[in-house]
């Protein structure tokens, strides 16, 4: 084994193992060489020969990246090939095995600390000098992987500044009893209970660094949790939660503070919920917006950022996931003059974005557009937004009347939660108003027995009601891994798809796990839509005494798609998986 692994001896490998030919290999070498050679700063000689853009010849379509080169080596090499995750590695212990300095020495990273082991991630694996002087130094186990070479340089700068800056930020003697709001108060004798100063440049480091690191994970939502000993930080991707960091709980106070003040919000006040809003720039340029939510808790003030990309509302239909005749069904009903028209389903399952996306469409310069939420989400500048204030009782119904003397086309009313919101909502539509709404339903049919629940009178409905949208949103699998998985047992295929006669699909896809998917499966999410446009028949069953069972036959003989039997499509399509959908459409049983 040689002492250092250099590019002479990585060709000779490839010519080896048969991956490059002696002719291509003597080819490249000195574009190899020139390409290390006037690197600005030390660089691999994997990463060399990747910029080179070799092809495998076992392997035509096979282009030799970076990624596959080291994948390729640690297999030589028979050691485990690391992926590093930085949402899964405790930064703040990295400090605690080695410095910045002796980890950039040797081009070396702790990516896993236990209290037995230590797994060091390395790109020249015969480089091991430094093995026995940590293994002294942390008394554990080193467990050696092989990793990127440039991962490797990226995170030893950012995890080191970021482990340098919360133990930094930690130094600040006491907890801030009083600031802290913590039910269980402790005093600890001999403390200062200095405040952490939000403004601390440490402080600062830590919240761009926690927000760039969500924007590029495709996070949509940051939790900020204190709790009694550590404070916890998770990121909800795709829809689902995920612990990424635990910081001291004196830490996490600062943060919120910084992140408080930044949104506008008064900063001392901590015995009640408060709201805010604040925009951004990604390092790219792009600009996001974060809408700010604080809860007080039993052991301090919990935060948290929904994320909210601008991008989003400039998709068209497809891309959401509707599909060719849905699409063309939402668009006509989008046109009418007058009426009112419904998005109904669960917290999170996309109607803020189906409605912003539709009224921007709509939003042109002969129309005006004007929308009444709470809170707003985001903002548009194509419409006129209005924000419910309870504190000045501005509620929903007080907002769409004062909307009306607005010389509204067209009226978004965030929700509809009572029925003086729908009886103003009717009004304008009766009125000769396009009128958008959401309602907390578990399908399409079921938003008009919640309706008329709320009071309203049958008859207003029977006029007003032009169309009704139920949606979900199910997380779509990575193209990137996503296998064929034979064909899905009759049973399984019948439950989903019920009487619908859908031919099943000779196979299905199911999720694998890798690097680009986060080794879930699953990347990105995509919608399941229930569209009712209102008919004579369906009209006609809108009573005092509906029945809902019924109204959903109607729909169905209307030509309305149930959204299980959306999500099936979705499966033949190669989309999603089957228990993607069954999960997301559980409650429909």
């Amino acid at each position: 084994m040689p002492k250092h692994i250099d590019l002479q001896i990585i060709l000779s490998w490839l010519i080896h193992d048969g991956i490059l030919t002696k002719e291509t290999a003597k080819a490249q070498y000195p574009l190899a060489q020139a390409i290390l050679k006037n690197a600005p700063m030390s660089m691999h000689p994997l990463t060399a020969l990747a910029q080179c853009k070799l092809t495998a010849i076992t392997s035509p379509g096979t282009h030799l990246n970076l990624d596959w080169l080291t994948e390729w080596m640690a297999k030589r090499m028979k050691l485990p090939f690391y992926r590093i995750d930085p949402l899964k590695v405790d930064f703040t212990k990295v400090a605690d095995v080695m410095s910045a300095t002796y980890a950039a020495r040797f081009n070396i990273l702790p990516v896993e600390i236990s209290p037995t082991n230590v797994t060091i991630a390395t790109c020249d694996p015969a480089n091991i000098e430094w093995h026995d002087e940590i293994a002294k130094v942390t008394r554990r186990e080193l467990k050696l992987v092989l990793a990127n070479p440039l991962e490797i340089s990226q995170y030893i700068s950012q995890f080191f500044a970021l482990a340098k800056s919360i133990k930094s930020a930690s130094k600040s003697k006491g907890q801030d009893i009083a600031l802290r709001n913590n039910f269980e108060q402790l005093v600890e004798l001999g403390n200062s209970n200095k405040q952490l100063d939000s403004n601390d440049q440490h402080i600062v480091n830590i919240v761009d660094w926690l927000w760039q690191y969500a924007f590029e994970q495709r996070a949509s939502d940051i939790h900020l949790e204190p709790k009694r000993d550590m404070a916890t930080i998770r990121f909800r991707i795709d829809g689902i939660l995920h612990q990424v960091y635990q910081v001291p709980v004196t830490v996490m106070i600062a943060m919120v503070a910084r992140i408080k003040l930044l949104g506008r919000i008064d900063v001392i006040e901590k015995r009640r919920p408060q709201d805010g809003r604040i925009k951004t720039r990604t390092n790219t340029g792009q600009e996001i917006e974060l809408r700010l939510s604080t809860l007080p808790t039993a052991f301090g003030e919990k935060m948290v950022m929904r994320i909210f990309d601008p991008d989003v509302v400039v998709k068209t239909l497809p891309e959401l996931g509707f599909p060719p005749d849905d699409a063309l069904n939402w668009k006509h009903l989008t046109e009418k003059p007058h009426g009112i028209i419904l998005v109904t389903g669960p917290t999170g399952s996309g109607k803020t974005t189906t409605l912003y996306t539709t009224l921007k469409a709509l939003a042109t310069s002969e129309v005006n557009v004007c929308s009444v939420e709470d809170p707003i989400e985001m903002v548009e500048p194509s419409f006129n937004q209005m924000q419910v204030q309870h504190g000045i009782d501005l509620s929903f119904a007080d907002g769409v009347r004062a909307l009306m003397r607005q010389d509204p086309d067209i009226i978004m009313v965030g929700e509809i939660r009572d029925l003086a919101t729908a009886e103003m909502a009717i009004q304008a539509a009766l009125t000769g108003h396009l009128v958008f709404s959401t309602l907390h339903t578990n399908d399409a049919p079921s938003a008009v027995m919640r309706l008329l629940e709320l009071g309203v009178p049958y008859y207003l409905l029977e006029a007003t009601l032009v169309g009704i949208l139920a949606q979900r949103l199910v997380r779509t699998l990575c193209p990137a891994c996503k296998s064929p998985d034979g064909e899905l047992p009759d049973l399984i295929w019948a439950n989903l798809t019920e009487q619908w006669d859908i031919p099943k699909p000779k196979a299905i896809y199911r999720p694998v796990g890798c690097p680009e998917c986060r080794q879930t499966g699953y990347r990105g999410r995509t919608g399941l839509y229930e569209l009712i446009t209102i008919s004579q028949a369906f009209n006609k069953l809108i009573r005092p005494e509906s029945d809902l069972t019924a109204l959903r036959e109607q729909s169905i003989k209307d030509g309305t798609k149930p959204l299980r039997i959306a999500g099936a499509y979705k499966i033949i399509e190669g989309l999603t998986s089957c228990d993607e959908v069954l999960k997301v459409t559980s409650s429909l049983n």
